[in-house]
C-alpha cells in the first residue's frame, strides 16, 4: 500500500470518528442538546457540536494508533508462535472478554453482572460478524486475526473509558466505544481493498513505462 492509500485511509478514518462521536453524543448527551435547543442558543449548540466532533477525532486517532500497533503485533506473533499464533490469539480473546466482565463487576457495587456480560457478549458477536465479512472478502485465515483486532485491540483502546465509567459516569464509556468500533471496522475492511487498489495502480504504471519508452525511441528515429 502506497503513501496515497495510507493518507486516504487516515483522513477517511478521522472523518468517520468525528461523525461517530457527534452522532453518539445526540443519544448519550441528549440532555445537553435539549438545554441549548430550548431555548435555542446557537453559540452553545455550535460549541457542543465542535466539542463532540473533536472528541470523536481524538478517539479516531487512538483507533488508528491501535490498528497500526496491531499490524506489528500480528507480524511479530506470527513469527514467534508460528502455527500456534491463531490459538494464542483465541486465548487472548477469551482472556480479555473475561476481564471485561470480571474487573468492572468487582469494581462497581451497583452494576449487575448481566450488564457486564451483555457488553462482553456484544463485543464477541460484533467481532465475529466483522471477522466473517473479512474472511469472506479475503481468506479463511483472516478470521482469527480480525476477531483479535475487533475484541482485544478495541478493548485495550477502550480502557480509559472503562476506568472513567468506574468513577460513576457511563457517558464517556459510550462516547468512546462507538467511534472506536466504527474506525476499527472501517480500517479492517478497507485495508485489503486499498492494498489491491495500490497494486493495480503500481501495475498500471509499470505497464505504461514500456509504451512511453517505445514512443520516445520512435521520436528519435
Amino acid at each position: 500500500m502506497g503513501s496515497k492509500q495510507v493518507v486516504e485511509m487516515f483522513l477517511k478514518t478521522l472523518g468517520l470518528g468525528g461523525i461517530a462521536g457527534l452522532v453518539t453524543s445526540f443519544f448519550v448527551e441528549a440532555d445537553q442538546f435539549k438545554h441549548v435547543l430550548s431555548p435555542f442558543d446557537g453559540v452553545e449548540l455550535l460549541g457542543l457540536i465542535i466539542f463532540f466532533i473533536g472528541l470523536g477525532l481524538v478517539f479516531s486517532a487512538v483507533s488508528q494508533t491501535g490498528f497500526f500497533a496491531y499490524l506489528f503485533i500480528h507480524r511479530f506473533g506470527a513469527g514467534l508462535f508460528r502455527s500456534f499464533w491463531p490459538t494464542v490469539q483465541l486465548l487472548l480473546v477469551a482472556f480479555v472478554l473475561f476481564d471485561l466482565v470480571y474487573f468492572p463487576y468487582i469494581s462497581s457495587e451497583n452494576s449487575p453482572l448481566w450488564v457486564h456480560m451483555s457488553i462482553a457478549a456484544f463485543m464477541l458477536v460484533y467481532g465475529i460478524l466483522i471477522a466473517n465479512i473479512k474472511a469472506k472478502e479475503t481468506a479463511k485465515q483472516a478470521f482469527v486475526p480480525a476477531l483479535f483486532l475487533m475484541v482485544v485491540m478495541t478493548v485495550l483502546e477502550w480502557v480509559p473509558g472503562l476506568r472513567t465509567s468506574g468513577a460513576g459516569s457511563n457517558d464517556y464509556k459510550w462516547l468512546m466505544i462507538v467511534p472506536l468500533l466504527a474506525c476499527n471496522t472501517y480500517q479492517l475492511l478497507v485495508l485489503h481493498r486499498l492494498n489491491k487498489k495500490g497494486q493495480l495502480e503500481a501495475e498500471a504504471k509499470r505497464q505504461s513505462k514500456p509504451s512511453n519508452n517505445k514512443s520516445a525511441e520512435l521520436k528519435k528515429t
